[in-house]
């Protein structure tokens, strides 16, 4: 992998509360940290001796978008032209279970345009990434 040619964004609900946004990045973040763990970089030391653990190795923007248009870019996700991206979806669904057995059996029962896209995180080609958010402004 060419860390040059590789973005990971993340594209959240601008309407979610800020506990919910923050929610949203920091599940969406492990889910591509575990994929992509070749992205981050190694461990380091500061000037007394004290180890920090490694972080990625390129900027991860947060992005904002409303509803209609995360679902809209969810939708050109499972496009053929996108299937290389790794992509991670966080919904309604997901988040109100208590545990992972009741996402599993929450989702099987739900269609996926029921689904309330909290988030959404998008890593590979940069080219293909920018294709898809690059009109999108910052999270601020």
């Amino acid at each position: 992998m060419e860390v040059q040619n590789e973005k990971c964004v993340m594209v959240i609900d601008e309407e979610l509360p800020l506990g919910l946004i923050a929610n949203t990045a920091g599940i969406i973040g492990i889910t591509l940290g575990r994929h992509r763990p070749e992205t981050v970089g190694p461990d380091v030391l500061d000037k007394s001796g004290r180890a920090h653990l490694g972080v990625i190795e390129f900027p991860v923007p947060i992005l904002r978008a409303g509803k209609e248009k995360l679902r809209a870019i969810r939708a050109r996700l499972y496009e053929p032209e996108f299937s290389a991206l790794l992509t991670v979806d966080f919904s309604d669904v997901a988040q109100s279970c208590k545990n992972y057995e009741e996402y599993i059996e929450k989702s099987a029962a739900v269609e996926e345009d029921e689904l309330h896209y909290f988030g959404i995180g998008i890593c590979g080609a940069k080219k293909l990434v920018n294709r898809l958010t690059g009109d999108l402004p910052l999270l601020r």
